[in-house]
C-alpha cells in the first residue's frame, strides 16, 4: 500500500504513528510512536516528534523543533525554527518523572516565533503571535501578541498577523483582510 505522505529517505517514522494525506517529513526528523499527525502539514528538518503529540491539520513545523510528549496543536499552528517546548516542570537527570508530563495546548491559527520556548502547562490562545526568543511562563490569550522574557503581552494580532489598533469605541480592522475586532473586558473577538 502506498503511503499517502512524504518521508524524506533520511526521516525516521516509528511504528503506530497516523500521517495525514499530503504530509511532508523533511531530512533527519524523528517521528516517534504513537503520533499524530494531521493532513497538509509540513516537518522541517532535524525535527523531534514525541510520543503522543497530536499535531491538528495544516501545522508548519520548521527546522529543529523540539515537540515533547504533552503537547497538542491545533489545525493551522505555525512553530518557528528552533522553538522548543517543555513538558516538566522541574526536570533532573536522576529522578524519572515521565509520569508527570504536562500538557500545553496550542489553539487554531497561533504562531510561535523563531528560538521562542514555551514552558509545559500553558495554554496558547487561538491566533496568537509568540515574538522571536520569548519565552512563555503563562496561558496567552486568543489573539495576544507576546515577547520577552520572560513573556509579557504587549498588543493584539488579527487572524493575518497584523498588529490591531483600537479605537476609543473598541474596534480594530485589519489592514491586510478587512476583518474587524473588538476589544472588550480584556478579551479580543472577531466581528466580521
Amino acid at each position: 500500500m502506498e503511503k499517502e505522505y512524504f518521508a524524506h529517505a533520511t526521516a525516521v517514522i516509528d511504528e503506530g504513528c497516523a500521517i495525514g494525506h499530503g504530509t511532508k517529513i523533511w531530512h533527519f526528523s524523528h517521528i516517534m510512536t504513537n503520533s499524530v499527525i494531521g493532513t497538509n502539514c509540513n516537518i522541517g528538518q532535524n525535527v523531534v516528534v514525541s510520543p503522543g503529540v497530536v499535531l491538528g491539520n495544516n501545522v508548519k513545523v520548521q527546522n529543529n523543533v523540539s515537540i515533547y510528549t504533552g503537547v497538542i496543536c491545533e489545525d493551522d499552528v505555525f512553530l518557528g525554527p528552533s522553538m522548543v517546548f517543555t513538558n516538566i516542570i522541574n526536570p533532573r537527570s536522576a529522578i524519572i518523572r515521565r509520569d508527570q508530563y504536562m500538557t500545553t495546548m496550542v489553539r487554531h491559527g497561533a504562531s510561535v516565533g523563531a528560538n521562542a520556548t514555551i514552558v509545559c502547562g500553558n495554554e496558547i490562545g487561538q491566533y496568537s503571535l509568540i515574538g522571536a526568543g520569548a519565552v512563555i511562563t503563562k496561558p496567552v490569550k486568543p489573539y495576544a501578541l507576546v515577547v520577552g522574557n520572560p513573556g509579557r503581552q504587549t498588543g493584539w494580532v488579527s487572524e493575518y498577523g497584523h498588529k490591531l489598533s483600537f479605537d476609543d469605541g473598541g474596534l480594530a480592522i485589519c489592514p491586510e483582510s478587512g476583518q474587524q475586532y473588538r476589544l472588550s473586558g480584556g478579551e479580543v473577538t472577531r466581528i466580521i
